[in-house]
Order: structure tokens, then C-alpha cells, then sequence
């Protein structure tokens, strides 16, 4: 499976927006007539969109795509026999509560996807900074519920592994597209911001009474 990040060949980055444009609308000329619309309809908006874009697809370091502060890694790697079960068995026992993932600090997300009838899991995250000290966090931070999630999966080597690293990166897939609403904002900065809201409207409240 590649893992490689998706770039630009010479002459796709040396194109004007209105090359790329016309290129796209080239593409869908034998796209279904609603696509063909649709693509019609935003035109404009496109061009000023991707003439000013607010940031660019950058490397995450060894596997994946990176925007601003923030990361992404997806994932999907096959089933051992009985895998599925046990997983699924641990997330309903969960049930939504990963506080304990709050030990890595970096983490904005996760999910975990069954697919072709239990045999695939999809892994999706988000988190701050590059893929190796990301990783490093799940080693240092919370090993043993990362192995209770990924045992399951054809020949998981353990994350204390050394070969830990390139089992993932070999399931890894660069995300192609990927929207990220505050790309500059780390966990640490939105939590920091939370707790100045909260305080903020709590001095609100006192001064209004």
C-alpha cells in the first residue's frame, strides 16, 4: 500500500488558478450533468477561493498531510480473526468515553470505522506537530490501551515495538483533500481558550447581577 504524500508535478504547480480551472472544467465535461451544474454554479467562487488560499497541504513528516499546527493519519489495516469482535467489544465497553486519550496531549480526534463486513478497520486522527513525536506521545503516554485497540489487527507487532513505526506507516494513506477549521489552534490552545470563555462569562454573570 502507498504511503506516500501526494505532490505536485513540475507543471501542475506552474499553472495560473485560471489553468487549473479550466483544466477541471475540461475534466468534467463527461461528468453527470448535475456535477457539470454544480461546478458551473461556483465557478466564481472557486477562482477567488483558491486565489487566496488561507493555508496549503504540507507534510506531516514520515506519513500524511499537515495544515497549520494540525495533523491528519488515516489508517486501514485488516483484521486478525476474532480482531473485530474484540474491538468492537472494548469500544462499546467505552462507550464514547476516551478520557484517557486526554494523556496525549496532541490528540484532536479519533474514529475507528469497521468495513467489508468486519474484516478492515479504518482509523482516522487528527493531532498536533509531526507523525513521529505523535507517535512517541502513544508509546510514552498510553501503550497498553493502544495495544488493547490495535491487537486485533494483522500482525500488530506491538507499539513497543521497534517495527511499531513502520507497521503503521505501512497502512498509512495520505489524505488527498482535508479541511481543518482552525489549523493554527492546538489542543492546548483551545483548551486555554475554553477556560478564558468560561471566565469571562463567569465575570459577566457577577457583573450583571
Amino acid at each position: 500500500m502507498s504511503t506516500s504524500t501526494p505532490t505536485a508535478t513540475g507543471s501542475e504547480q506552474g499553472q495560473t488558478v485560471d489553468q487549473k480551472l479550466q483544466q477541471l472544467r475540461e475534466l468534467f465535461a463527461d461528468a453527470p450533468e448535475v456535477g457539470r451544474k454544480a461546478l458551473e454554479n461556483v465557478l466564481a467562487e472557486l477562482k477567488t477561493q483558491v486565489s487566496e488560499p488561507r493555508t496549503r497541504m504540507e507534510s506531516a513528516g514520515r506519513v500524511g498531510s499537515r495544515q497549520g499546527n494540525v495533523s491528519e493519519l488515516t489508517i486501514i489495516a485488516p483484521f486478525a480473526p476474532g480482531g473485530a469482535e474484540r474491538l468492537r467489544a472494548f469500544l462499546r465497553l467505552l462507550d464514547g468515553n476516551f478520557d484517557g486519550a486526554n494523556k496525549v496531549g496532541s490528540l484532536h480526534d479519533m474514529r475507528f470505522v469497521f468495513l467489508d463486513n468486519d474484516t478492515k478497520l479504518l482509523f482516522c486522527t487528527a493531532f498536533d506537530g509531526d507523525w513521529d513525536p505523535y507517535i512517541d506521545d502513544f508509546v510514552t503516554q498510553i501503550p497498553d490501551y493502544l495495544d488493547i485497540l490495535s491487537c486485533g489487527l494483522e500482525g500488530w507487532p506491538g507499539i513497543r515495538s521497534p517495527q511499531a513505526k513502520d507497521y503503521l506507516a505501512s497502512h498509512q494513506i495520505t489524505a488527498e483533500g482535508w479541511y481543518v477549521a482552525h489549523p493554527d489552534l492546538t489542543v492546548a490552545d483551545i483548551s486555554r481558550l475554553e477556560r478564558v470563555g468560561k471566565a469571562v462569562d463567569e465575570f459577566l454573570d457577577k457583573v450583571g447581577d
